[in-house]
């Protein structure tokens, strides 16, 4: 009789159909990002760099379009510039010969997916671009189609094997339209110097927003920051630590300039008859640990889990400016 090791072993190794197919699958998908990773070093190069230079200096907006998988694949690429700092939308390619053309300003730029570039729905938009003369960029695995002949920009996509058996359904072909789309917009972000700021502009909701948001939205100021100046004794410093009830009282000096702290960790380690009459400044930690009101909330979070504290004062020119908690984090719903 087999062991319970063996058969346990044996489940591992073997595996079913449908994981067979799904890492066919992912491997075609994975080979044809491969295949851009190598043309971006060689002939996709010239053609990249003109895409994100016509983007980027663009006057008006990246219109984007596309028909069924790509209109679809489309569709997710507008998102992305939008979110990362390229306005962008899409634009139906049907949909655009029954008047969504009207959208498209003589200021913008079109950037058509087609992986066979003969999507019959694009040619009156081709037409229309070239008779006013608005930029039009190619996203097709065929140069020499209609579409890649008429745009001033080709990125040509390598001929890559559907995923699917029969190599008819797109799967493969989309993937690998969607990761060039991404590499665009990320190397327009990259260019414009886009930073997590800009980016909580545009993302002022959900987990994402809460995770943008910064210390200065969060913490406690003014009346509600607890703090003594130096040689205040410890029966006030505790009132203080109570009425605020953040567990910690910041200590300043003759200029306002936080140079210790007390916290419930500082009175247990100094418990004493005579505790109460002593002063902040034998029984506060020195230097402690501040952040700047500018920090995101998800660091503030990572350091209050790493120093495995509660609360930080926070400081601007080594002044207490305010205090956030951990549970004001929590509530923002950083977590």
């Amino acid at each position: 009789m087999a062991s319970s090791s063996s058969r346990t072993a044996s489940s591992v190794t073997t595996l079913s159909p449908a994981i067979e197919s799904a890492l066919r699958t992912l491997g075609a998908e994975a080979d044809g990002i491969q295949a851009i990773a190598a043309a971006l070093k060689t002939d996709l190069a010239s053609a990249f760099n003109a895409a994100t230079d016509l983007i980027k200096n663009a006057k008006g907006r990246l219109i984007i379009t596309g028909l069924g998988k790509s209109g679809h694949i489309g569709r997710k690429i507008a998102a992305t510039f939008a979110s990362t700092g390229t306005p962008a939308f899409f634009v139906h390619a049907a949909e655009a010969s029954h008047g969504d053309l009207g959208m498209i300003t003589a200021d913008d730029i079109i950037m058509a997916l087609s992986w066979s570039g003969e999507t019959a729905e694009l040619r009156n938009l081709i037409n229309y671009s070239r008779r006013f003369r608005i930029p039009l960029i190619a996203l097709t695995s065929e140069s020499e189609s209609t579409l890649g002949t008429a745009a001033d920009v080709v990125l040509t996509l390598p001929k890559a094997r559907e995923a699917c058996p029969n190599n008819l359904a797109p799967t493969t072909s989309s993937v690998m339209q969607l990761a060039l789309g991404d590499a665009l917009a990320i190397a327009l972000l990259e260019s414009r110097g886009f930073s997590a700021t800009d980016f909580s502009v545009l993302h002022p909701s959900g987990k994402l927003g809460a995770m943008l948001k910064f210390v200065r939205d969060l913490m406690h100021r003014d009346a509600s920051l607890p703090v003594k100046p130096l040689g205040t004794k410890m029966s006030d410093a505790l009132v203080e630590m109570t009425s605020k009830g953040f567990g910690c009282v910041a200590v300043v000096d003759a200029r306002g300039v936080i140079v210790g702290i007390v916290t419930d960790g500082d009175l247990r380690r100094h418990m004493q008859p005579d505790l109460m009459t002593l002063s902040v400044d034998e029984v506060m930690t020195k230097n402690p640990k501040t952040i700047s009101p500018d920090l995101l909330a998800s660091e503030a979070l990572e350091i209050l889990n790493s120093s495995k504290i509660t609360a930080l004062i926070v400081t601007q020119d080594k002044t207490p400016v305010g205090i956030v908690h951990l549970h004001d984090i929590l509530r923002a719903g950083v977590a």
